[in-house]
């Protein structure tokens, strides 16, 4: 069980091993919000997470309607922000995520490589 910080008692974990399952299942182990197969590699596996559509900080509830399978990076984006649907929340996500890579590819990226001559 994960440790509250704030009065350094245990709470319980957001969702069950099997309630995460089902709705990884559900979702068919792919990012609802921009698409990540999580099927397609162990690493992509290893990124998946359960998502609180209304932020369990934003008194969202542990219901089906309210959980979808979702990687690692869309659900740090998407964060405790509230969204008028989950439409408007996927629109948002996949912007931050297309300026976050257009940031990262003109500040860290490397050219790709010429190939060789031999």
């Amino acid at each position: 069980m994960p440790l509250n910080l704030l009065n350094f008692s245990l709470v319980d974990s957001p969702v069950t091993v099997e309630e995460g399952r089902k709705i990884l299942e559900r979702g068919n182990y792919c990012c609802q919000y921009c698409g990540l197969d999580g099927r397609a590699s162990f690493d992509n596996a290893l990124t998946m997470r359960v998502d609180f559509i209304i932020p369990r900080a934003r008194k969202g509830k542990k219901t089906p309607e309210n959980l979808v399978a979702c990687c690692t990076p869309c659900n740090t984006i998407k964060g405790i922000k509230l969204f008028p649907s989950f439409n408007d929340a996927k629109v948002y996500v996949l912007a931050q995520r297309e300026a976050l890579r257009k940031a990262w590819e003109s500040k860290i990226a490397r050219p790709i490589a010429k190939a060789a001559k031999a």
